[in-house]
């Protein structure tokens, strides 16, 4: 019988992640501008998040040989309700700082706790589910993008309201974890898990996460302080660019059995390319915007696509392919890193300068794509065999 309750329950997570991430970095100008932040001093939050996040996915790793993903996700969902009212309606900074903290840390948890879950629906079915249900993420990131341009002459106070959408996830019926895991001390040994092409897959994700996370953290102040947006129109670097986003995830589960994943994921390098020069050399904000549009669909299915196949190059049983999705998930913050941090600072002049670098290293998907030629299904069966309906690249 296939998961029905459960994928419902993961593309419930996923879209509670975005919303609450895009909540929040849509609302950075405010955040700024409410402690008098630099750019710098920005960017020096930035890396406490993405650094805070990457242990948050190395405990998720550790756990995952004892515990299965429902209960990770479920507590990193708890988590961030907590986290999520800390940091918005804090009075001193640091109150502020150690929201971001506990914020961070519920982020990595659930970062890894998603895919887990994504990855085993995606096993139990059979076919490509990860760019659909990472479209839910969208989805959900576009209704907070919504929810900003909404409440853009509310308080800030106003955003702690959300905290009951993962208090509310939490209960979702997720997929449990049907064997019992084996000795923790050998989930990862070296010899059995094939780290090489699974680092190959890794660098596509960090430059995708380098992307991702430059649009959602600076986008928004590129609008407003190069091309002289008006305030109440900043989230519409990130509202374009994840509604293009969503409807090629939501394409992508089709797109990828059809023509399998190395052309879709070039085809997506070049157009990304194209898209942060129209952003560099933008005149005006409306300009910028579909630059900013053009990148969400060039950039869509790399992270779904890179998780199904570092979990099919892993293979064994879920216990061992769990932790390789949680250490596999560090990739992410590396690209966090270079998207967040470096964009800010190397755009600390001028931001243009700092989003002609992800411009250039996009590219980089253009040689990467063969590394998915093998692993553009789903995750094969503990005895190695793919599940039905699965397509071969």
């Amino acid at each position: 019988m296939l998961p029905t309750r459960a994928r419902a329950a993961t593309a419930a997570a996923f879209a509670t992640q975005g919303l609450v991430f895009i909540s929040l970095t849509t609302r950075l100008p405010d955040f700024a501008d409410r402690w008098d932040l630099s750019e710098v001093a920005l960017s020096g939050l930035l890396l406490v998040l993405v650094l805070v996040a990457g242990v948050g996915s190395v405990i998720a790793e550790k756990v995952a040989a004892r515990r299965d993903s429902a209960t990770l996700l479920r507590t990193g969902l708890l988590v961030m309700a907590v986290a999520l009212p800390t940091l918005v309606l804090a009075g001193t900074q640091a109150v502020f700082v150690a929201g971001i903290v506990g914020y961070g840390f519920a982020l990595g948890l659930v970062d890894a706790a998603t895919n887990m879950q994504g990855v085993a629906v995606e096993h139990r079915y059979g076919r490509p589910l990860l760019p659909s249900l990472h479209g839910c993420w969208t989805l959900g990131g576009l209704v907070g993008a919504g929810i900003t341009l909404a409440t853009a002459t509310l308080p800030l106070g106003a955003t702690a309201a959300l905290a009951v959408v993962p208090v509310t996830a939490a209960a979702a019926p997720y997929l449990p974890r049907v064997h019992t895991p084996p000795d923790p001390d050998v989930v990862l040994e070296a010899a059995a898990v094939p780290w090489r092409p699974i680092v190959l897959v890794g660098a596509a994700m960090v430059v995708f996460y380098m992307v991702d996370s430059a649009s959602a953290a600076w986008g928004p102040l590129y609008l407003e302080d190069v091309v002289a947006a008006p305030e109440r129109l900043v989230a519409l670097a990130t509202f374009p660019y994840l509604l293009a986003s969503l409807v090629v995830r939501l394409a992508g589960d089709r797109l990828v059995a059809t023509y399998g994943a190395v052309p879709v994921l070039r085809v997506g390098a070049v157009v990304a390319a194209l898209a942060l020069a129209v952003v560099v050399a933008a005149p005006t904000w409306p300009v910028a915007v579909v630059g900013f549009t053009l990148l969400g669909a060039g950039v869509a299915v790399i992270a779904p696509l890179s998780f199904s196949a570092a979990a099919r190059i892993a293979g064994g049983d879920q216990a061992r392919v769990d932790a390789v999705v949680a250490r596999f998930n560090q990739f992410n913050y590396v690209g966090g890193l270079l998207g967040s941090v470096l964009t800010g600072l190397a755009g600390a002049g001028s931001l243009r300068v700092g989003f002609a670098v992800p411009m250039v290293l996009v590219l980089a998907l253009v040689p990467l794509a063969r590394t998915f030629a093998a692993g553009s299904g789903p995750v094969a069966s503990p005895a190695g065999r793919a599940g039905p309906g699965t397509r071969r690249s």
